[in-house]
């Protein structure tokens, strides 16, 4: 418990109020706690969707010359590299593959194209300064389980043709290459784009082949709606409000086994840690000086205390705070003026004897006090308390 007089006379003066408003603050702390515990945090979650779409080029071409490596017939597929006489037609597959990675699903709802280009280019140290450019293809083929697939086949030997002609006309001015480009459109709505991507075809009179394979791929996140998602609230959140309802409700239990308070005795007791280094405890006689002047308050008795050089004696049993100079007593009591503290206030109620019927003296005792003069005559003069006081 806080042992401070300022607070006393706070609790003193205004101590129902505070401890309503410690109630009124614990209660809604606590209902502050329920409401937070039961109403988590809510936000707007956008729900994404992650579509691809991948285009390759996959190659094969059927053996028409048999030999000791193959037979008549036989299928080649995506060779690294393929006999000139063996297989002189080459089957070109562009495929562009369309998915919902998120969902992992394929995508049908989509429109491609394919084009495909073989050009010849007639360069000189790496400078193009003529170029050829054949279309193969230009399909729009059907999407079905996320995949658009079109097909070409190409006569490798009247490229090889055509590419020795070019050759013995530029002779050594230049180099002819011949380039496949492949050109890939495609539109799912929510995923558009083109897919561009070229390689080398190696032409010789024994074999040809593409240096490098032919791919492209993208991919593109969209929304396809929203999500409200619940998070529980911070913890630190709950157990400051639990804290603080806690706190106020058992401030309030103190502030009221604290109470009541005097506010009188609340001041005294500031007024006294204040200035306690001007005042000592003790005795105080009531005969003690000639002039007793009473003041009205504890600060009153302490600034003549200052003003003479003096100290404050305080008689707790006379309820007393007193300066002695020389015969004058200056004093401040609550119990009212100099007379009225000259004996110790007593609980007089507490020292009272009870009477019991079994304890009741007989007559015979009562007896010898009965018509006994000792103590007063009819001739003996009147005494009034105030001749007496003027006596002592």
């Amino acid at each position: 418990m806080i042992d401070n007089p300022r607070f006393d006379l706070l609790l003193a003066k205004h101590g129902r109020s505070v401890a309503i408003a410690l109630v009124v603050i614990g209660i809604v702390a606590f209902v502050a706690t329920g409401w937070v515990v039961a109403n988590p945090e809510t936000q707007t979650v956008s729900q994404v969707a992650e579509e691809e779409a991948v285009t390759d080029v996959q190659t094969s071409s059927s053996v028409v010359d048999g030999g000791s490596l193959w037979e008549e017939g036989d299928e080649l597929a995506d060779n690294p590299v393929y006999v000139m006489n063996a297989s002189p037609e080459l089957r070109i597959t562009p495929e562009t593959r369309l998915a919902n990675r998120t969902a992992n699903t394929p995508i049908d709802d989509a429109e491609v194209t394919h084009r495909l280009f073989f050009e010849f280019e007639a360069s000189r140290n790496d400078e193009a300064f003529w170029n050829e450019t054949r279309e193969e293809l230009h399909a729009s083929p059907d999407v079905e389980d996320g995949i658009a697939r079109s097909q070409t086949t190409i006569d490798v030997e009247s490229y090889l043709e055509r590419q020795q002609a070019l050759e013995e006309e530029i002779g050594t001015v230049g180099s002819i290459t011949l380039r496949v480009i492949l050109v890939a459109e495609y539109d799912t709505d929510t995923l558009a784009g083109t897919h561009t991507d070229s390689t080398t075809l190696v032409l010789t009179d024994e074999a040809y082949w593409l240096e490098e394979s032919i791919s492209d791929d993208d991919s593109a996140t969209h929304t396809i709606g929203t999500q409200e998602v619940s998070e529980p609230r911070s913890p630190a959140l709950i157990a400051a409000l639990s804290l603080l309802g806690t706190l106020s409700l058992v401030g309030c239990v103190l502030v009221v086994r604290r109470t009541p308070v005097d506010v009188e005795a609340a001041r005294r007791a500031v007024h006294e840690r204040r200035y306690a280094e001007w005042i000592s405890r003790g005795s105080i006689p009531m005969w003690v000086g000639d002039h007793h002047i009473g003041l009205d308050s504890l600060e009153d008795v302490v600034d003549v205390a200052i003003d003479t050089n003096q100290r404050v004696v305080h008689d707790r049993q006379r309820g007393l705070f007193a300066v002695v100079n020389g015969s004058v007593v200056y004093y401040y009591s609550e119990r009212g003026v100099w007379e009225q503290t000259t004996w110790p206030a007593m609980n007089l109620a507490a020292d009272k004897s009870a009477v019991v019927p079994d304890q009741v003296p007989p007559v015979s005792e009562l007896s010898e006090f009965d018509g006994s003069d000792e103590f007063g005559g009819g001739d003996e003069p009147n005494f009034d308390d105030e001749d007496v006081w003027e006596q002592l």
